[in-house]
């Protein structure tokens, strides 16, 4: 039987077509650039006629990663850095609901495009990247050439998304996971391998706890996700959380010793059927749209290493797996994976699976396994840890801790009809598919893990 969720939110809050030029806006201003060669051009080298070209649409805000171009953050400036990384999601977010909601007019008037979305979207980041360098200049050398990282363009797909009103995902987003040959491989322990597991019971999310916060990176900025959260565990967690408030929350963790707060973008049907948050900061006012699935099963289980011991995650350390922008930052962190029941020695990265008759989909997501030694979090929330290496071995300066392993899985219609939630302009495909940890497990229970673990025992 399908499992669906309508509770009330417990925290709701390139390649154009027909043109014969894309509109990238550098950092200097505005300019032309044909791209005909890449759309494909006629047999005489002419550019493609608006028969040709039919179907290739304005799809997306392409923008740099700003975090990508910073240097190391002080600490004393981090807070008010993460706020204005915030803030230029948000205004991403406005440039896209201005774009899409205009995109055959901007099609036909391209000038259009820099005086209503491009132009205004390069003036804001540019002032909050100002901002940005004059927080870090405060407390250390202010960084050169932020404003390099203003300048943002538009991108075209082939195919038009079919879903969420035309904002993904397409039918190049989907595949039968029938077709897709087996390639997991177990992976290879050698002597001195810890060998054992821990797997805590925190449910499924069955009290509907959603918000479209994300405390991590956004710290005290409400609906700095764009997208709603399913959360199992701590129940505290929302944009303003401390690390008090998540010591002293509840959790849905069967062993309170664990109130470490797990959280992932929620996957809705794509059924035409309107969620409580349709007219809500992230849901129907962030293009995320359709019923939220509840899963029908949620496994949280924690591993060793593959060519050793493991030691103790520090209490409170940050882990974020996966990239929520992997469709316009690129693979480089993408990380989740996508099957189906009965076929999960099939992996998928960059594609929905479309599983048969009696079969679930899968989301997995394997989290780093190697931790810096010092830090509970990063700047840019991710070099404070890091995964083991080929080998099976950390990089250097890091040392193995515990292996959090989410699978998640959801017993949906068979065939396409669902997604993730995405930020707006990451036309909800699967590669932003991504998976959030704080550990607040209390120190006795750590150490339970951590000798489970090591010992070779399979514990609860």
């Amino acid at each position: 039987m399908r499992r669906t969720s309508r509770k009330k939110r417990s925290t709701l809050a390139d390649r154009a077509i027909a043109a014969s030029a894309a509109l990238i806006l550098g950092g200097g201003g505005l300019v032309a650039v044909n791209v005909y060669a890449s759309a494909g051009e006629g047999p005489s080298g002419s550019p493609p006629t608006r028969t040709q070209n039919a179907g290739r649409q304005l799809s997306t805000i392409d923008c740099p990663e700003a975090v990508n171009g910073l240097p190391e953050v002080p600490d004393r400036a981090r807070g008010e850095v993460d706020r204005e990384l915030a803030a230029m999601d948000t205004q991403i977010t406005d440039a896209y609901r201005q774009f899409a909601d205009r995109k055959e007019q901007l099609a036909r008037d391209p000038g259009l495009v820099e005086n209503a979305v491009l132009g205004p979207l390069r003036g804001k980041r540019a002032a909050s990247l100002d901002r940005i360098g004059i927080a870090i200049g405060r407390v250390a050398e202010r960084p050169e050439g932020l404003e390099s990282l203003a300048g943002c363009s538009l991108r075209a797909d082939d195919d038009q998304g079919q879903g969420q009103g035309g904002n993904g995902p397409e039918a190049a987003d989907l595949v039968d996971i029938r077709s897709v040959r087996p390639d997991a491989d177990p992976p290879r322990k050698r002597r001195g391998a810890s060998r054992g597991s821990f797997t805590t019971d925190c449910g499924r999310n069955e009290n509907g706890k959603f918000n479209p916060d994300n405390v991590i990176v956004a710290p005290g900025v409400s609906n700095g996700a764009h997208h709603m959260h399913d959360y199992v565990g701590n129940q505290a967690n929302d944009a303003f959380a401390s690390d008090d408030d998540l010591a002293d929350g509840a959790t849905t963790c069967r062993n309170q010793g664990d109130r470490s707060t797990y959280y992932w973008p929620v996957l809705r049907l794509q059924n035409g059927q309107d969620e409580d948050d349709v007219d809500a900061d992230g849901g129907g006012r962030d293009q995320n749209t359709g019923e939220i699935q509840t899963p029908s099963r949620v496994t949280l289980r924690f591993v060793g290493s593959p060519v050793g011991r493991v030691t103790a995650m520090p209490r409170f350390l940050r882990i974020i797996t996966g990239d929520a922008k992997a469709f316009t930052n690129g693979d480089a962190n993408a990380n989740a994976s996508w099957s189906c029941t009965g076929f999960e020695d099939r992996q998928l990265k960059d594609t929905y699976p479309i599983c048969p008759e009696g079969s679930q989909v899968v989301r997995t997501f394997a989290f780093q396994n190697c931790w810096d030694g010092q830090n509970t979090d990063s700047a840019n929330h991710r070099t404070h840890v890091a995964f083991a290496q080929d080998d099976g071995r950390c990089p250097n300066g890091f040392r193995a801790v515990p292996q959090l392993v989410q699978r998640i899985v959801y017993d949906v219609p068979p065939g396409p009809g669902f997604a993730v939630d995405s930020f707006p302009e990451q036309l909800h495909k699967p590669i932003t598919d991504h998976g959030d940890f704080i550990n607040v497990f209390d120190e006795r229970l750590m150490r339970t893990m951590v000798r489970c673990i090591n010992d070779g025992r399979r514990c609860r």
